[in-house]
């Protein structure tokens, strides 16, 4: 039997054409919710209706009371992670982590990128985990769901004040960012990385600016995440890139030019991972593809489908669900390694917990 999305309600795109800025058109029923307004339907309120082309993004405060997520994936080559935000307004149209907002009761279509939540004590959370004698050192990603230098960072800041108690503890920290605004922190990423505690990946999905602005619409140019490369390589903190996602059929031929590019840029590793459509994500990326690019459709869509196994547009078990099989995966893992090697691009560097402290405990030998 193939893998379909089911909701409890059904729910047909309620946007016939793109929405400027967003990635997503229209809010998917919620695969937990049992009511669901369509918001194309007849009897809506005509002026409610007008405000969907411009919705506003709201922003709404987190009760969370741990800060420091764990995973046991084996493929995902983490343990821990923070993230300072939950939906994401960056609005990439294949982001894995939509459905993650239906457990709020969201949609995984505008309200992923439209209603975020808030950690605003994320920094008091995070010295409160690390103060603890039950932690144990180890990386930490930022962030590893959502992009922890979304817009809203540039004013809350809450990842620079997660970044001031990493530094304070010595804990090292991975970031994963779509978003020039990590430069701004570089000072508190030299700090760690003068103990081997710092490394950056950029993701870079293409390097047509075209493209970009409507798979991943609030996201920073090609070329200012190339100036992010440069300028973290020149303050001597690791930097790597991130394919993420390849998409087969629309982004793949790209791999060997994106990966020249940020060698140049200053690049020292890179990695890559496979268009994931889990859940609301796949009638989500379809409606999007017919929006934008209508003739590649089934192009891209006969690629996933091979690359996931039997008609799939989805495949979660570990180890494959990264990377895809068959001829397709393997023609895409080639193209980058080869492209990886001409580049003159190496292997990720290994951070350290060597450093670590826990400053109170410091004050205390005084």
């Amino acid at each position: 039997m193939l893998w379909k999305f089911r909701p409890v309600i059904k729910g047909s795109p309620q946007s016939s054409a793109p929405i400027h800025g967003r990635g997503a058109s229209w809010s998917p029923a919620n695969g937990f919710e049992k009511l669901h307004v369509d918001l194309s339907d007849v009897d809506v309120d005509p002026a409610e209706a007008e405000e969907r082309p411009r919705r506003a993004t709201q922003y709404f405060r987190d009760g969370s009371k741990t800060i420091i997520t764990r995973n046991n994936s084996p493929d995902v080559g983490f343990e821990t992670s923070v993230n300072p935000y939950r939906g994401c307004e960056h609005g990439c149209i294949y982001c894995y982590a939509r459905p993650t907002h239906e457990y709020l009761g969201f949609s995984a279509g505008l309200d992923f990128e439209s209603k975020i939540m808030v950690k605003m004590n994320a920094p008091e959370l995070l010295r409160e985990e690390l103060e603890s004698p039950h932690w144990r050192p180890q990386v930490i990603v930022m962030s590893g769901v959502t992009d922890p230098y979304q817009p809203v960072e540039k004013q809350l800041r809450i990842t620079r004040c997660c970044l001031e108690v990493l530094a304070q503890f010595r804990n090292p920290v991975a970031i994963i960012t779509k978003n020039r605004l990590v430069t701004r922190d570089v000072d508190l990423l030299q700090e760690l990385a003068n103990f081997d505690a710092a490394a950056v990946n950029i993701s870079i999905t293409s390097l047509d600016p075209k493209l970009q602005r409507v798979l991943e619409p609030r996201t920073s140019s090609p070329e200012a995440r190339l100036d992010a490369v440069k300028q973290l390589r020149a303050a001597g903190v690791p930097v790597g890139v991130m394919m993420a996602p390849i998409i087969p059929g629309l982004t793949d031929h790209e791999a060997p030019k994106i990966l020249e590019a940020c060698a140049k840029a200053g690049a020292q590793f890179a990695g890559y991972t496979i268009v994931r459509l889990p859940w609301a994500v796949a009638p989500l990326f379809e409606h999007w593809l017919e929006e934008h690019f209508p003739d590649r459709k089934e192009k891209v869509l006969g690629r996933i489908r091979n690359l996931r196994g039997n008609g799939r547009l989805n495949n979660s078990e570990w180890h494959t669900r990264m990377t895809g099989e068959g001829i397709f995966a393997e023609q895409i893992a080639s193209l980058f390694e080869v492209g990886r090697r001409r580049a003159g691009i190496g292997a990720r560097p290994h951070l350290s917990t060597a450093a670590f402290r826990r400053p109170r405990e410091q004050l205390s030998l005084w």
